[in-house]
């Protein structure tokens, strides 16, 4: 088994005029090294092709996610789906990208724009496979996955981007793989890729989408574990099972909260240097102690941390606000957004008196609240997380 992995990240925005988009990607592990990505186009727009590619996402991904095969998911797709009185068809198309054993990358292709591949920096033109499956011309593709490979799915609102605007025919596909090409030597992570596809297109229609448009990008990378240590432990005898736990571990090392970080200062016998200078106003300073990668405030830098992850997710509209910042929450977030893919926490339950509201009627400790709200985050980014309490 090798230690690569799949960053997945995907963006839409809607038609004009609609509150529901069209388009539907659909996320399911079958376990740890393998994963079924589907991106679904419902006929027309609003609703009616919200609910259409929601179904079609859903249904295909368990169905493949169970190890049934494709010809069986399109037959059930096919019977499943109404039939829309106006048109007199009733179907989504869709892309899957089945990811086997950390090794194998299954492509099905049904009438959505043919997905981009780069490998080694160059667009890639792989075989395709024509089947017919109930009156459906399916393309199917098997490739052994390389590392730093990348893949761009899309609905057909990609490439209508500036139809009859900017460009007579709208953006082609060769334009957009010369496009993507260029920003995947950047090294941006998935997400981001995704989102600039996605913006690109939205200012090409001149910010009214003729069309439901949503880029779904998959790139695989090597496995890249990092490690955070937030709070000291409820006992002060466990402290350096903690610290010898937490340094023992490969990957990068992360410490937030400046009692934890003079535990582990006299843990590693080395001085703590603590910048004087804020970078802004809202995230406390970063200090320094050789042997950890990054040392940071505690709750209100991972506040930041949190607030940066949830938009990640979402709209990915604070890019800017932490991508190219050196405070502490821009620092972690970097780190655990685009670095890593194996997350550990070790984290304190000793409780900070400056933490606890008494207006509550529990004893509520922000840290554990804040750590499950981050794993959370980053469990929804596609990272393994494993959580240690002391």
């Amino acid at each position: 088994m090798n230690d690569l992995c799949a960053d997945i990240g995907y963006k839409s925005i809607n038609h004009i005029g609609e509150e529901l988009c069209g388009d539907h990607v659909d996320i399911v592990e079958e376990n740890e090294d393998s994963t079924v990505i589907v991106l679904a186009d419902g006929l027309g727009s609003g609703v009616k092709a919200s609910i259409l590619s929601t179904l079609t996402s859903k249904i295909i991904s368990t169905m493949m996610a169970a190890g049934l095969p494709i010809e069986e998911c399109v037959s059930t797709i096919a019977a499943t789906l109404p039939v829309c009185s106006v048109r007199g068809v009733a179907y989504s198309t869709f892309t899957i990208i089945h990811l086997q054993n950390n090794d194998i990358a299954e492509i099905i292709q049904y009438d959505n724009p043919h997905v981009i591949m780069i490998r080694g920096g160059d667009v890639y033109d792989y075989p395709k496979t024509e089947m017919n499956i109930d009156g459906k011309k399916i393309y199917k593709t098997t490739l052994k996955m390389c590392e730093d490979d990348v893949f761009i799915a899309m609905s057909d609102g990609c490439p209508h981007a500036g139809l009859g605007g900017l460009y007579n025919f709208g953006w082609k596909r060769e334009e957009i793989a010369a496009y993507m090409q260029a920003l995947v030597a950047g090294g941006y992570t998935a997400k981001n890729l995704s989102t600039m596809l996605v913006d690109e297109c939205d200012r090409l229609y001149g910010h009214k989408p003729g069309d439901d448009t949503t880029s779904c990008v998959v790139k695989i990378r090597r496995r890249e574990p990092m490690n955070i240590l937030f709070g000291p432990p409820s006992n002060r005898d466990d402290a350096n099972r903690m610290m010898s736990l937490f340094f023992s571990k490969e990957g990068k090392h992360i410490i937030c909260g400046g009692t934890t970080s003079s535990i582990a200062s006299k843990y590693l016998g080395k001085p703590i240097r603590a910048s004087l200078t804020f970078e802004r106003s809202d995230v406390p300073p970063i200090a320094e102690l050789e042997g950890v990668d990054l040392v940071t405030e505690g709750v209100i830098t991972m506040n930041k941390v949190i607030q940066y992850a949830k938009d990640y997710l979402g709209d990915n509209a604070y890019y800017e606000h932490w991508n190219f910042k050196r405070d502490g929450a821009s620092l972690i977030s970097r780190l655990l957004f685009e670095e890593a893919t194996d997350i550990n926490f070790y984290v304190g339950r000793a409780v900070n008196p400056a933490h606890q509201n008494p207006d509550l009627p529990i004893n509520f400790n922000i840290k554990m609240n804040l750590v499950e709200e981050l794993s959370a985050c980053l469990r929804k980014m596609g990272k393994r997380i494993k959580v240690s309490y002391f």
